[in-house]
C-alpha cells in the first residue's frame, strides 16, 4: 500500500503565519472601520451641539424683556448688564421649561481648568416681592471646548444716538439693540459669528413692551 503523504512542519507554519497575516488586515480594516464610524459620529455631535447652542442663545436673547433684574444705588431699575465675558437678561425659557415663568439668565464664559473657557448658562427665578432672585440648579453647559470667546453690545443712548459695538453695556436703563457672541473653538470648528437683535426697548413705559426705534407697532382687533 502506498503511505499517505501528510503536511511538513514548515508547510504548517507557514500556512498559520499567512493566516496570522490575514487576521491582522482584517483587525486592522475593522478598527479602522470603528474608528471612522466614531469619529464621524463625534464630529456629528459637536456640529449639532454647535448649532443647537447657537439657536437657543438666538432665541432666548431676542425674547429679553423689559423686566428688572435689580436695581441700582438711586432705586432705578437695571434692565440688562452686559461685559465682555458675562451678560445678563430676563427671558421666558422654551416649552415646558418656562411654566415657571420669565427667569434671570445669566450667560457667562468661565474657564474650564484645561487651558481653556466653556459657555455657561445659569437660571434664577425672580420673586414677584423684589427678594433676591433664586438660583435654580446648577449651571448648564452650553458649550465647551473654547478657546477664547468675547460678547459685544450695540444700541442708542438715552439721546437715541447710535452707539458703536462695545465690549461694555454701562446704561442699565436700556437694552442694547444688538448682542453679538463671538467664540473661538479648540477643536478647529467654526462659530459662525453670531449677532442677534433684541425686540423690546427697557425705556418703554413700565408694563408694556417697547419696540426697538423704528419698529412698527402692532395693534390688535382689526384696522
Amino acid at each position: 500500500m502506498k503511505r499517505q503523504r501528510g503536511f511538513t512542519l514548515l508547510e504548517v507554519l507557514g500556512a498559520m503565519a499567512l493566516l496570522a497575516l490575514l487576521l491582522v488586515a482584517v483587525y486592522g480594516g475593522v478598527r479602522s472601520a470603528i474608528h471612522g464610524v466614531h469619529s464621524g459620529s463625534a464630529a456629528i455631535a459637536r456640529i449639532d451641539g454647535i448649532g443647537s447652542a447657537q439657536r437657543f442663545l438666538r432665541s432666548e436673547l431676542a425674547q429679553a424683556l423689559a423686566q428688572p433684574i435689580r436695581h441700582d444705588d438711586q432705586g432705578r431699575p437695571v434692565y440688562f448688564s452686559g461685559s465682555e465675558h458675562e451678560m445678563r437678561y430676563v427671558a421666558p425659557l422654551p416649552g415646558y421649561l418656562g411654566k415657571l415663568g420669565p427667569q434671570l439668565q445669566v450667560l457667562k464664559l468661565v474657564d474650564d481648568g484645561k487651558g481653556g473657557q466653556r459657555l455657561e448658562l445659569s437660571l434664577a427665578l425672580l420673586p414677584p416681592d423684589g427678594q433676591p432672585p433664586k438660583p435654580l440648579g446648577k449651571p448648564q453647559v452650553l458649550l465647551d471646548h473654547v478657546k477664547a470667546g468675547s460678547f459685544g453690545y450695540r444700541g442708542r443712548d438715552a439721546q437715541n444716538r447710535e452707539l458703536p459695538w462695545a465690549d461694555d453695556w454701562a446704561d442699565g436703563q436700556r437694552l442694547p439693540q444688538l448682542v453679538r457672541v463671538r467664540l473661538q473653538l479648540q477643536d478647529g470648528y467654526d462659530w459662525p459669528e453670531l449677532d442677534v437683535p433684541l425686540r423690546v426697548d427697557a425705556s418703554a413705559v413700565v408694563g408694556r413692551i417697547g419696540l426697538l426705534p423704528g419698529s412698527i407697532p402692532f395693534h390688535g382687533g382689526g384696522p
